[in-house]
């Protein structure tokens, strides 16, 4: 039952005493034999055991390594040690079983190494993709309940990275003393997709109108009550753009049942929700029922793909908030550890309405390895073994995902994706994950490549450079951080000592004429896009009224920093009292009239904070003036104030 040699270790190593074995990459169809080499004390005797799979299959559970054996149930003799006798020589001891070895298996065994932890993978395909970085590699159907059950002896506790698997083995394995996580009551509800509905609104979770049909006219019957285009889904194996297609009249239902299998497939019908944006939320849930949220983002689908994800959403705080709350809700309803992804609509109104759940690692959290302290797959296997959940927080100011998707069949297929990776491996601040798939088909997911940048605008134009392989430079336009404006060119001898200074510590800014007066949409466009453009600072001169920093703070959540521009009546005064005068919760800070390079190193000061380099070279800066202010006092000491103003 045997195939395949890996690097395993101490398998069934307290009955045989072994230190180091060699082991096998297990197939549910064949049996081989196992030849293990044994160590005691100080002195080194090679014994070879023969053990074909149906005897390993008849070992009483207890006389298994703990570690690598599910625990029986409690009615049964175990002679093996105490769980807290085991020596943990790394962050878990545990051998993790996945159902599934795709992309995600792929993913999560290269999170599992970098903590020592083991991963099994039981995938039909041989050459799958988390073959060869899995510590093991099953060969057989992870929906077949005797292979599921035999793989489930050699693991300490079993997840899944797809929920179409068999729950009903999972429910027996449960009873066994097997330990699943998410629990099978979970893959149960989630692997049916009406299921997972009429669970979600038991618990009160919002979600677009659904319901069941069993026959054209009930199909009909949903379309006069729900109106057109409607949803029509199948229950199960929906996924990847597969089960989902619209009726955009009556007459088209006919047709997309047929498309969909029929209703013998089981389908029902949900309601067309009339969204601006989809979002999601990775949720974390530790065995303690612990509950971490990464950030909400923004997915964009093609052809009911999930192609571009956007980290964080370009969502308000109060639309950041709900969407974490209907996650949470949702996933305080399921069982088990593990991290979940929940798909969720921003509908035209304002409302989040819950799509649908997975309890697994998700297409929408592969950015987390970039752009995150702790990774959505690092995380799923912190929740299944146990150990204290990981900040999901975001170490990036932005970050894009994009899908590689199979763009022909073969070949051809190979060349295009290998064209876009060598533009991508030019890319600042991207990454590409390739999934070693050993066929190419169009619409199937190859690898990704993950962008990381200082705003959404700007990793959004090294992703469109990246795509355009016509008008391809990976030396992209410098994004400017810093905004400088005025109402009107007659400021600009004074605001261009501002632009100097940025320039002279290097960092990019852009000047631009902007009245609060007379282009004031120009003003609103300006002030209200600033942020997502990558802007970071702006610098407002004005003169007069000066109206302009304080209607563009009024209009950003950037700081602002206000110039009092001189003008031919009360020498600039004015415009100096009309900035500090702001109202309360508008803040401009303000400097000395006319002296925008005060502005332009306090706009510096505030990147520094949270950039070492400009810090230093603020820094070096000061030192600069300190050594031409004590050259300058050492020279009038030595040489008297009459040469001194008289060289």
């Amino acid at each position: 039952m045997l195939q395949r040699s890996s690097c395993c270790d101490s398998l069934f190593a307290s009955d045989f005493g072994f230190a180091d074995s060699s082991t096998s990459r297990f197939s549910a169809s064949k049996a081989t034999t196992l030849a293990f080499f044994m160590d005691r004390s100080t002195k080194r005797d090679k014994e070879i055991l023969s053990l074909s799979s149906s005897s390993l299959s008849k070992l009483p559970l207890g006389n298994r390594n703990p570690i690598l054996a599910c625990r029986a149930s409690s009615g049964s003799h175990d002679s093996s040690p105490r769980k807290h006798d085991i020596p943990v020589h790394g962050m878990s001891e545990m051998i993790v079983g996945v159902l599934g070895g795709g992309q995600l298996g792929r993913m999560l065994c290269q999170a599992a190494s970098q903590m020592a932890i083991k991963v099994m993978v039981l995938d039909p395909q041989e050459n799958c993709p988390a073959s060869s970085l899995s510590y093991d590699h099953m060969v057989g159907n992870f929906d077949d309940s005797a292979t599921v059950q035999e793989f489930a002896k050699r693991c300490g506790v079993l997840t899944v990275e797809i929920e179409h698997v068999d729950a009903a083995t999972l429910e027996k394995l449960e009873q066994q003393g097997v330990d699943c996580q998410p629990k099978a009551s979970t893959i149960r509800i989630i692997q049916d997709k009406y299921l997972q509905k009429v669970h979600f609104s038991r618990h009160g979770i919002p979600l677009p109108e659904f319901m069941q049909i069993d026959d054209l006219e009930s199909a009909k019957r949903a379309g006069d009550l729900y109106g057109y285009p409607l949803m029509i889904k199948s229950k199960r194996l929906a996924y990847d753009g597969r089960g989902n297609a619209v009726a955009k009249s009556e007459e088209e239902l006919s047709s997309v049942i047929t498309v969909l299998g029929g209703f013998d497939h089981g389908l029902y019908v949900e309601k067309w929700a009339p969204f601006v944006k989809e979002l999601a939320v990775i949720v974390a849930r530790g065995r303690d029922n612990s509950i971490l949220c990464y950030p909400v983002v923004e997915t964009i689908h093609k052809e009911n793909i999930c192609h571009v994800v956007k980290a964080p959403a370009n969502v308000s705080s109060k639309i950041q908030k709900m969407a974490t709350e209907v996650a949470c809700k949702a996933v305080s309803s399921l069982e088990g550890a593990g991290v979940f992804a929940v798909e969720l609509f921003l509908t035209e109104d304002g409302q989040i309405l819950l799509n649908e759940v997975a309890p697994r690692p998700h297409n929408s959290g592969h950015h987390t390895i970039e752009s995150c302290y702790t990774s959505q797959f690092e995380q799923h296997l912190r929740a299944v073994v146990g150990l204290p959940l990981g900040d999901p927080s975001m170490k990036t100011p932005a970050a894009i995902m994009y899908n590689l998707l199979g763009e022909d069949e073969g070949d051809r297929g190979f060349d295009l994706a290998h064209q876009l990776i060598g533009r991508a491996l030019c890319v600042p601040g991207a990454t590409v994950h390739w999934y070693d798939k050993p066929e190419m088909r169009k619409q199937r997911k190859m690898g990704h490549i993950t962008i990381v940048g200082p705003s959404i605008c700007k990793v959004q134009n090294r992703l469109d450079s990246m795509l355009n392989k016509e008008k391809f430079n990976s030396q992209s336009a410098v994004t400017p951080r810093v905004g400088i404006i005025m109402g009107s060119d007659s400021d600009l001898p004074v605001m261009k000592d501002a632009a100097k200074i940025l320039n002279m510590f290097g960092v990019p800014n852009e000047v631009r004429v902007v009245s609060a007066h007379r282009t004031p949409e120009l003003m609103y466009s300006y002030a209200s896009s600033a942020h997502e453009r990558g802007i970071q600072v702006i610098i407002a001169g004005a003169g007069g009224a000066a109206h302009l920093p304080g209607m563009v703070a009024a209009l950003t959540p950037l700081p602002v920093v206000g110039v009092p521009v001189r003008a031919t009546a009360l020498d600039g005064v004015d415009s100096l009292l009309s900035i500090v005068q702001m109202p309360r919760g508008v803040p401009v800070a303000t400097v000395a009239v006319n002296n925008a390079t005060n502005a332009g190193l306090l706009a510096a000061r505030i990147l520094g904070a949270s950039d070492a380099n400009l810090r230093a070279r603020m820094s070096q800066y000061l030192e600069d003036m300190r050594d031409e202010v004590l050259v300058k006092a050492e020279k009038l000491e030595r040489n008297g104030w009459e040469s001194y103003l008289n060289p």
